[in-house]
Protein backbone atom coordinates (compact mmCIF):
# COMPACT_ATOMS: atom_id res chain seq x y z
CA UNK A 1 0.00 0.00 0.00
CA UNK A 2 1.41 3.48 -1.00
CA UNK A 3 2.32 5.53 2.31
CA UNK A 4 0.60 8.57 1.95
CA UNK A 5 2.31 11.67 4.34
CA UNK A 6 -0.79 13.14 6.52
CA UNK A 7 1.31 15.92 7.40
CA UNK A 8 1.04 16.44 3.17
CA UNK A 9 -2.15 15.97 3.07
CA UNK A 10 -3.47 18.69 5.18
CA UNK A 11 -0.44 20.94 4.04
CA UNK A 12 1.29 21.31 7.28
CA UNK A 13 4.63 20.98 8.87
CA UNK A 14 5.13 18.46 11.57
CA UNK A 15 4.98 20.66 14.30
CA UNK A 16 1.70 21.49 13.63
CA UNK A 17 -0.46 22.67 16.46
CA UNK A 18 -3.95 21.02 16.85
CA UNK A 19 -5.61 24.07 16.39
CA UNK A 20 -3.58 24.31 12.56
CA UNK A 21 -5.05 20.60 12.06
CA UNK A 22 -8.29 21.51 12.79
CA UNK A 23 -8.41 24.52 10.70
CA UNK A 24 -6.51 22.79 7.48
CA UNK A 25 -9.76 19.68 8.05
CA UNK A 26 -12.37 22.07 7.56
CA UNK A 27 -10.94 24.42 5.05
CA UNK A 28 -9.67 20.75 3.05
CA UNK A 29 -12.97 19.31 3.51
CA UNK A 30 -15.18 21.71 2.58
CA UNK A 31 -12.84 22.28 -0.66
CA UNK A 32 -12.86 18.69 -1.41
CA UNK A 33 -16.43 17.61 -0.03
CA UNK A 34 -18.00 15.21 -2.48
CA UNK A 35 -21.23 17.06 -2.66
CA UNK A 36 -19.52 20.05 -3.92
CA UNK A 37 -17.43 17.46 -6.33
CA UNK A 38 -19.93 15.17 -8.06
CA UNK A 39 -17.80 12.48 -10.35
CA UNK A 40 -14.59 13.96 -9.88
CA UNK A 41 -13.00 10.21 -8.71
CA UNK A 42 -9.76 12.77 -7.62
CA UNK A 43 -11.65 14.84 -5.42
CA UNK A 44 -13.24 12.09 -4.08
CA UNK A 45 -10.22 10.06 -3.36
CA UNK A 46 -8.45 13.36 -1.87
CA UNK A 47 -11.24 13.99 0.52
CA UNK A 48 -11.13 10.48 1.41
CA UNK A 49 -7.61 10.92 2.14
CA UNK A 50 -8.18 14.56 4.31
CA UNK A 51 -10.30 12.69 7.08
CA UNK A 52 -7.56 9.76 7.27
CA UNK A 53 -5.34 12.14 7.84
CA UNK A 54 -7.63 14.01 10.44
CA UNK A 55 -8.69 11.32 12.08
CA UNK A 56 -5.08 10.38 12.77
CA UNK A 57 -3.37 14.07 13.77
CA UNK A 58 -6.30 15.19 15.66
CA UNK A 59 -5.64 12.26 17.90
CA UNK A 60 -2.47 12.90 20.36
CA UNK A 61 -2.31 9.18 21.20
CA UNK A 62 -2.63 8.61 17.52
CA UNK A 63 -0.43 11.46 15.92
CA UNK A 64 2.30 10.29 18.90
CA UNK A 65 2.67 6.72 17.11
CA UNK A 66 2.23 8.06 13.97
CA UNK A 67 5.02 10.43 14.23
CA UNK A 68 7.51 6.98 15.55
CA UNK A 69 6.06 4.45 13.15
CA UNK A 70 4.79 6.28 10.16
CA UNK A 71 2.68 3.73 7.69
CA UNK A 72 2.91 1.07 9.97
CA UNK A 73 1.50 3.16 12.93
CA UNK A 74 -1.23 1.24 13.74
CA UNK A 75 0.58 -1.64 14.56
CA UNK A 76 2.62 0.07 17.17
CA UNK A 77 1.33 -1.84 20.40
CA UNK A 78 2.37 -5.22 18.55
CA UNK A 79 5.79 -3.91 17.71
CA UNK A 80 6.28 -2.85 21.32
CA UNK A 81 5.20 -6.11 23.02
CA UNK A 82 7.24 -8.00 20.55
CA UNK A 83 10.17 -5.96 21.11
CA UNK A 84 10.05 -6.36 24.78
CA UNK A 85 9.46 -9.70 25.09
CA UNK A 86 12.32 -10.68 22.75
CA UNK A 87 14.59 -8.88 25.11
CA UNK A 88 17.55 -7.91 22.42
CA UNK A 89 17.21 -11.30 20.63
CA UNK A 90 16.47 -11.66 16.89
CA UNK A 91 13.29 -12.33 15.75
CA UNK A 92 13.31 -15.95 14.87
CA UNK A 93 12.57 -16.00 11.18
CA UNK A 94 12.75 -12.20 10.33
CA UNK A 95 16.66 -12.24 11.07
CA UNK A 96 16.54 -8.67 13.03
CA UNK A 97 17.72 -7.72 16.20
CA UNK A 98 15.68 -5.29 18.10
CA UNK A 99 18.75 -3.96 20.24
CA UNK A 100 20.58 -0.77 19.87
CA UNK A 101 19.06 2.12 17.65
CA UNK A 102 15.74 1.66 15.97
CA UNK A 103 14.68 2.43 13.21
CA UNK A 104 12.44 2.14 10.29
CA UNK A 105 13.96 -1.08 8.67
CA UNK A 106 13.74 -2.37 11.95
CA UNK A 107 9.67 -1.39 11.92
CA UNK A 108 9.21 -2.45 8.46
CA UNK A 109 11.28 -5.96 9.01
CA UNK A 110 8.86 -6.57 11.95
CA UNK A 111 5.77 -5.72 10.31
CA UNK A 112 6.22 -7.70 7.13
CA UNK A 113 7.03 -10.82 9.19
CA UNK A 114 4.47 -10.32 11.96
CA UNK A 115 1.47 -9.44 9.93
CA UNK A 116 2.04 -11.28 6.62
CA UNK A 117 5.18 -10.73 4.54
CA UNK A 118 7.27 -12.34 2.53
CA UNK A 119 9.59 -13.09 5.77
CA UNK A 120 6.74 -15.55 6.94
CA UNK A 121 7.94 -15.71 10.81
CA UNK A 122 6.01 -16.34 14.06
CA UNK A 123 2.61 -16.21 13.59
CA UNK A 124 2.86 -16.83 9.71
CA UNK A 125 0.16 -13.82 9.00
CA UNK A 126 -2.67 -15.74 10.96
CA UNK A 127 -2.35 -12.37 13.47
CA UNK A 128 -5.65 -10.49 12.28
CA UNK A 129 -6.59 -7.00 13.36
CA UNK A 130 -9.83 -4.87 13.12
CA UNK A 131 -8.98 -1.59 10.83
CA UNK A 132 -8.99 1.61 12.19
CA UNK A 133 -12.36 3.79 12.34
CA UNK A 134 -12.95 6.78 10.86
CA UNK A 135 -14.86 10.54 11.75
CA UNK A 136 -16.58 12.12 9.05
CA UNK A 137 -19.04 15.27 9.31
CA UNK A 138 -22.14 15.25 7.40
CA UNK A 139 -23.82 18.87 7.07
CA UNK A 140 -27.37 19.41 6.85
CA UNK A 141 -29.93 22.35 6.08
CA UNK A 142 -33.06 22.27 8.63
CA UNK A 143 -34.84 22.36 5.92
CA UNK A 144 -33.04 19.14 5.17
CA UNK A 145 -32.78 17.25 8.83
CA UNK A 146 -36.74 18.05 8.32
CA UNK A 147 -37.36 15.60 6.40
CA UNK A 148 -36.36 11.91 5.97
CA UNK A 149 -33.88 11.24 3.02
CA UNK A 150 -31.33 9.56 1.16
CA UNK A 151 -27.70 10.74 0.69
CA UNK A 152 -24.93 9.42 -0.78
CA UNK A 153 -21.41 9.56 0.68
CA UNK A 154 -18.19 8.67 -1.10
CA UNK A 155 -15.80 6.07 1.82
CA UNK A 156 -12.89 4.86 0.55
CA UNK A 157 -13.56 5.14 -3.05
CA UNK A 158 -16.70 3.40 -2.73
CA UNK A 159 -20.25 5.08 -2.56
CA UNK A 160 -22.54 4.94 0.31
CA UNK A 161 -26.21 5.20 0.12
CA UNK A 162 -27.84 5.88 3.91
CA UNK A 163 -30.69 6.55 4.99
CA UNK A 164 -31.44 10.02 7.12
CA UNK A 165 -34.01 10.13 9.02
CA UNK A 166 -36.27 13.36 9.94
CA UNK A 167 -35.38 15.20 13.11
CA UNK A 168 -31.49 14.22 13.74
CA UNK A 169 -29.78 16.40 15.78
CA UNK A 170 -27.13 19.08 15.78
CA UNK A 171 -23.88 17.07 17.12
CA UNK A 172 -25.51 13.83 16.51
CA UNK A 173 -23.10 10.77 15.72
CA UNK A 174 -24.41 7.50 13.75
CA UNK A 175 -21.97 4.25 13.24
CA UNK A 176 -21.95 2.81 9.87
CA UNK A 177 -20.38 -0.73 10.61
CA UNK A 178 -17.31 -1.88 8.34
CA UNK A 179 -17.07 1.20 6.26
CA UNK A 180 -13.99 2.32 8.52
CA UNK A 181 -9.79 1.39 7.81
CA UNK A 182 -9.29 -1.90 6.42
CA UNK A 183 -8.36 -4.64 8.51
CA UNK A 184 -5.33 -6.30 8.77
CA UNK A 185 -4.78 -10.18 7.30
CA UNK A 186 -8.39 -10.47 6.98
CA UNK A 187 -9.41 -9.02 10.25
CA UNK A 188 -12.45 -6.77 10.29
CA UNK A 189 -12.80 -3.40 8.72
CA UNK A 190 -13.44 -0.63 11.28
CA UNK A 191 -16.29 1.24 11.87
CA UNK A 192 -17.57 4.88 10.14
CA UNK A 193 -18.61 7.68 12.70
CA UNK A 194 -20.68 10.00 11.43
CA UNK A 195 -21.56 13.21 12.95
CA UNK A 196 -24.19 15.75 11.95
CA UNK A 197 -23.60 19.17 11.87
CA UNK A 198 -27.34 21.38 11.23
CA UNK A 199 -26.44 24.68 10.04
CA UNK A 200 -28.49 27.60 11.28
CA UNK A 201 -31.79 28.82 9.57
CA UNK A 202 -32.44 32.14 8.92
CA UNK A 203 -35.94 32.06 10.33
CA UNK A 204 -36.27 28.91 12.72
CA UNK A 205 -34.20 28.70 15.58
CA UNK A 206 -34.73 25.24 17.04
CA UNK A 207 -34.95 23.87 20.87
CA UNK A 208 -35.14 20.16 20.96
CA UNK A 209 -38.34 19.23 18.90
CA UNK A 210 -39.74 22.70 18.91
CA UNK A 211 -39.14 25.53 16.77
CA UNK A 212 -39.17 29.26 17.68
CA UNK A 213 -39.65 32.56 15.36
CA UNK A 214 -40.85 36.04 15.11
CA UNK A 215 -43.38 37.14 13.13
CA UNK A 216 -43.75 41.26 12.31
CA UNK A 217 -47.31 42.65 11.67
CA UNK A 218 -47.91 46.15 11.15
CA UNK A 219 -50.05 47.96 13.78
CA UNK A 220 -53.24 48.37 12.12
CA UNK A 221 -53.28 44.68 12.34
CA UNK A 222 -52.45 44.37 15.78
CA UNK A 223 -55.01 46.95 16.68
CA UNK A 224 -58.00 45.79 14.80
CA UNK A 225 -56.85 42.25 14.32
CA UNK A 226 -56.30 40.19 11.19
CA UNK A 227 -54.35 37.54 9.65
CA UNK A 228 -51.31 37.13 8.38
CA UNK A 229 -49.45 34.53 6.07
CA UNK A 230 -46.11 32.41 7.51
CA UNK A 231 -43.52 29.89 5.37
CA UNK A 232 -42.86 27.22 7.49
CA UNK A 233 -40.30 24.24 6.86
CA UNK A 234 -43.56 22.41 5.55
CA UNK A 235 -45.55 24.80 3.80
CA UNK A 236 -47.87 27.76 4.38
CA UNK A 237 -49.81 28.57 7.39
CA UNK A 238 -52.55 31.08 8.29
CA UNK A 239 -52.13 33.13 11.38
CA UNK A 240 -55.48 34.83 13.07
CA UNK A 241 -54.14 38.06 14.85
CA UNK A 242 -56.64 38.77 18.08
CA UNK A 243 -57.64 42.40 18.20
CA UNK A 244 -55.12 44.75 19.80
CA UNK A 245 -52.32 42.44 20.13
CA UNK A 246 -49.27 43.36 22.17
CA UNK A 247 -45.76 44.02 20.99
CA UNK A 248 -43.90 40.47 21.67
CA UNK A 249 -46.69 38.58 22.20
CA UNK A 250 -46.30 34.56 22.26
CA UNK A 251 -48.62 32.31 20.53
CA UNK A 252 -48.16 28.10 20.46
CA UNK A 253 -49.10 25.96 17.47
CA UNK A 254 -49.12 22.65 18.64
CA UNK A 255 -47.30 19.84 16.09
CA UNK A 256 -45.86 22.55 14.13
CA UNK A 257 -42.67 22.27 14.89
CA UNK A 258 -39.51 19.74 14.34
CA UNK A 259 -40.53 15.96 13.93
CA UNK A 260 -39.38 13.78 16.49
CA UNK A 261 -36.15 11.63 15.53
CA UNK A 262 -37.36 8.36 14.78
CA UNK A 263 -40.93 8.39 15.44
CA UNK A 264 -43.45 9.07 12.39
CA UNK A 265 -46.14 11.30 12.47
CA UNK A 266 -44.82 13.10 16.01
CA UNK A 267 -43.52 16.57 16.14
CA UNK A 268 -42.65 19.57 18.43
CA UNK A 269 -44.66 22.94 18.45
CA UNK A 270 -43.70 26.21 16.70
CA UNK A 271 -43.80 28.99 19.56
CA UNK A 272 -44.13 32.33 17.40
CA UNK A 273 -43.90 35.60 18.87
CA UNK A 274 -45.23 38.72 17.30
CA UNK A 275 -43.34 42.25 16.62
CA UNK A 276 -45.59 45.13 15.77
CA UNK A 277 -43.71 47.65 13.70
CA UNK A 278 -44.73 51.14 13.78
CA UNK A 279 -46.23 52.72 10.71
CA UNK A 280 -42.93 55.65 9.50
CA UNK A 281 -43.20 58.58 6.91
CA UNK A 282 -46.99 59.64 7.55
CA UNK A 283 -48.72 62.41 5.94
CA UNK A 284 -49.75 65.28 7.75
CA UNK A 285 -53.65 63.81 7.37
CA UNK A 286 -52.20 60.14 8.93
CA UNK A 287 -50.31 62.43 11.97
CA UNK A 288 -53.08 64.32 12.51
CA UNK A 289 -55.37 61.39 13.15
CA UNK A 290 -53.06 59.76 15.31
CA UNK A 291 -53.09 63.45 17.86
CA UNK A 292 -57.23 63.14 17.38
CA UNK A 293 -56.76 59.54 18.44
CA UNK A 294 -54.55 59.91 21.31
CA UNK A 295 -57.03 62.51 23.01
CA UNK A 296 -60.04 60.39 22.52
Amino acid sequence: MEFVDYYKVLGLEKNASESDIKKAYRKLARKFHPDLNLNDKQANKKFQQINEANEVLSDPEKRQKYDKYGKDWQHADEFEKARQSQNRQQYSSGGFGFSGGQDETDFSEFFSSMFGGAGGGRGGGQAKFRGEDYNAELHLSLSDAYVTHKQTLTVNGKQIRITIPAGVENGQIIKLKGHGGAGVNGGPAGDLYITFVIEEHPVFKRSGNDLYTTVEIDLYTAVLGGEVTLDTLSGKVKLKVSEETQNGTKIRLKGKGFPVYKNEGQYGDLYITYSVKIPVNLTAKQKELFRELSKS
